[in-house]
């Protein structure tokens, strides 16, 4: 999401080309190694398993621009872009308050939303993505300058009153369709949480505090990752080579959670998370200044500001959620550490007591011991364009969805291995693009996400907008003799992200201001999360997951094996989570805080983890979700409870029932953030829900399949 205009751009024209698809043969160019390939590939398999090719059109076509976007041939496009997009700000902002009120009204705000979101979405994208610097930079810049033209409609007290004008009047509010209204109100939200409807000195200090906080956040952000250091004469000798040196330190970087050695893990948690000072009194800024500015614009505590909208809907119904959820899962909880404990005195008998930085490496011991789910045992079988046509498959049995590969013009793209895939519904026709950015190379960063380039709109001249937007993964190439292959996790993550792109692309808004994933955080990962459930059935896998040499199906025992074990002390890596959500909740709730953060972090750990805090630690100075999440961080468990409801309901007995998916596109995936986001959900499940159900959700996932078990013991 975006920081500085996400009052506008919660987070994201010209008719589009024809269809152009490209069609690869098995025999033609690229691998030598794909010749032996058995299986078929449709041309979305063929090329996601060979590597691009340049083609006429590329090298010696006329340069576009990127994304098509004619002044973006250069970097210097950028301000070319921007001041278009300033002027028409301008232009539409007069509009509006000249406009009586009524739906056009409306209709002027999100032009306004669209023209700032199509520089800000994608330079937001390019600034971080991009390998060249010239880009990089031109694109930071942009960012900032439309921050500018933010700052300015936030305070533009004239364009608030023309907004207020419609939203006051109860006729006109009841004449306009529950979108509008909806959208009518998110502005207004986005309006009074910067305080416009304030006195003069309030506006300002609102204003004020609004920076702060974006200057503090960008501050705690940047500490987060930064190492620690230790005099390597006091660690043992034996143990310096896992940690990079300057001078007579060693720095440590990160947890090192993965490590086989106790006391690697040992120090890494205890250096990498001693309390740094500076860190700790820009948390207590940040905290005080989130609370100042809620309190300043008319809420009792920061978390009730943040969850206007959610499918949770108040901070107490939160607490209520983690509460329950921590009780039921108390026992297994329980269990789960008994097991780890047991694994860590067979490993280690001198020490055996169970600490924090056991929980990954002991919870992974025993996955490893009781399933035999080495990754490379799967990967041949994963190979990217399988995996790719597994989705293609899919989404057209369910949705009446196709994804096509369309050749990008020449400039189009940023990297030459991007892909760009044309989506087509069998009757509606082409829907949006993705283009696929899934390869490493250097300075890319490190996370699988998903950026909206251009949110859908209705047009004023009657055509759709359609929706672009880009999936960043990190996946290894293609060799001379392999396809590129994936990982167990990578294919979970590749169905994740397309959850978001098909979300994006079938969010029919009337509106770009609440297109597609822009909707509340606890209902944006629902149909991402949802994705991973379809990837780990066997019904679904057995489409694609074939090896790449023999055309071998998986075998079945394997797909079993690997669901399986997800749930081997799946309530103990819960409970955690529950802890940070817990953490995050009393952070933003009532001030001042009773105690320091870390004290508060102490008793929040008993509480609702389990394995004891340990002194001079400070977790909370790394929790960089503090900042993208604040006081939302619950979000994940609410959405999973969500996606494994509708699994369970809709799909797990046909996940390609036709009925199901285009009830499913109906009822939660149309609406973007267009309507309450829990009517959706009941609209989807056909009942009312309660906290209970959430949480019977989530416990019900981590049961064993004792037919797989003992069939694999």
């Amino acid at each position: 999401m975006l920081k500085a205009w996400k009052l506008w751009c919660l987070g994201p024209g010209g008719t589009p080309a024809a269809l152009r698809l490209l069609r690869k043969s098995r025999g033609g160019g690229g691998l030598r190694g794909a010749r032996r390939v058995s299986t078929s590939w449709s041309p979305v398999g063929a090329a996601f398993n060979v590597k691009a090719q340049s083609t006429r059109k590329e090298l010696f076509g006329e340069r576009r621009g990127l994304f098509g976007v004619p002044e973006l041939s250069s970097p210097e496009g950028f301000h070319v872009a921007q001041e278009k997009a300033l002027r028409q700000t301008e232009s539409l902002v007069e509009s509006a308050c000249a406009t009586p009120p009524g739906p056009q009204t409306v209709c002027i705000f999100d032009q306004l939303s669209d023209a700032l979101c199509k520089v800000a979405d994608l330079a937001d994208f390019v600034k971080i993505a991009h390998p060249d610097p010239a880009y990089r930079e031109a694109a930071e810049e942009a960012c900032r300058n439309i921050g500018t033209m933010v700052e300015k409609l936030n305070t533009n007290v004239e364009l608030y009153q023309s907004l207020q004008k419609l939203l006051s009047d109860e006729k006109l509010v009841a004449s306009l369709d529950p979108e509008t209204r909806k959208v009518a109100e998110l502005f207004m939200f986005d309006f009074e949480i910067s305080g416009i409807h304030l006195d003069e000195e309030k506006r300002k200090r609102a204003v004020d505090l609004n920076v702060k906080i974006l200057d503090l956040s960008s501050a705690f952000i940047m500490q987060t990752h930064f190492p620690n250091k230790i005099d390597k004469h006091l660690l043992p000798e034996h143990i310096l080579y896992n940690f990079a040196h300057d001078g007579d330190h060693a720095l440590v970087s990160s947890l090192q959670a993965d490590s086989s050695d106790d006391l690697v893990r040992e120090v890494a948690y205890k250096v990498f998370l001693y309390p740094n000072p500076d860190q700790l009194n820009c948390l207590d800024a940040l905290l005080s200044s989130r609370d100042d500015l809620a309190k300043l614009v008319g809420y009792s505590t920061f978390a009730h500001r943040a969850l206007q909208g959610t499918i949770a809907k108040s901070p107490e119904i939160v607490t209520q959620f983690l509460e329950k959820l921590s009780e039921k899962l108390s026992e297994r909880t329980i269990k789960d550490f008994e097991m780890m404990k047991e694994m860590k005195m067979k490993l280690n008998p001198q020490n055996s007591t169970l600490m924090p930085w056991d929980h990954p490496y002991y919870s992974g011991a025993i996955r490893a011991e009781r399933y035999n789910i080495e990754p490379s045992l799967y990967c041949p079988f994963f190979s990217l364009g399988a995996c790719m046509e597994g989705l293609n498959l899919l989404f057209r049995q369910l949705l009446g969805i196709s994804l096509y590969v369309e050749q990008p013009e020449k400039g189009e793209v940023w990297c030459e291995d991007v892909r760009k895939l044309a989506v087509v519904h069998e009757t509606e026709g082409l829907l949006g693009y993705i283009y696929c950015d899934f390869f490493q190379r250097a300075d890319k960063p490190h996370q699988d996400c998903h950026f909206t380039i251009r949110g859908g709109r209705l047009k004023e001249n009657g055509e759709y907008q359609l929706p672009v937007v880009v999936l960043m993964l990190n996946l290894p190439h293609s060799t001379s003799i392999t396809p590129p292959l994936l990982t167990p996790g990578m294919l979970e993550n590749l169905f994740h992200e397309m959850g978001h792109a098909m979300h994006s692309m079938l969010g029919r808004t009337r509106y770009q201001h609440v297109t597609g994933t822009r909707c509340p955080t606890d209902f944006a990962e629902v149909p991402s999360i949802l994705m991973e459930y379809f990837a780990s059935d066997y019904r679904v896998v057995n489409q694609f997951a074939k090896h790449y040499q023999t055309g071998q199906a998986l075998p079945k025992n394997m797909v079993s094996r690997l669901c399986e074990s997800k749930k081997i002390c799946a309530a103990a890596d819960m409970q955690l989570q529950v802890f940070y959500a817990t953490l995050d909740q009393i952070y933003h709730g009532k001030h001042p805080l009773k105690r320091s953060t870390t004290e508060i972090l102490k008793e929040t750990q008993e509480k609702f983890y389990g394995l004891p805090y340990v002194p001079n630690t400070a977790w909370q100075l790394r929790f960089s979700h503090l900042v993208g999440y604040g006081a939302k961080y619950y979000s994940y468990l609410m959405s999973r409870a969500v996606a494994s409801m509708v699994w369970k309901e809709c799909f797990m007995q046909d996940p390609f029932s036709r009925a199901m998916g285009e009830r499913y596109r109906r009822e939660m995936l149309a609406h973007g953030g267009g309507k309450e986001p829990m009517l959706m959900v009941q609209g989807m499940l056909q009942k009312c829900l309660s906290i209970e159900d959430f949480v019977g959700a989530l416990v019900s996932d981590l049961d064993m399949d004792f037919e797989t078990y003992f069939m694999d013991s």
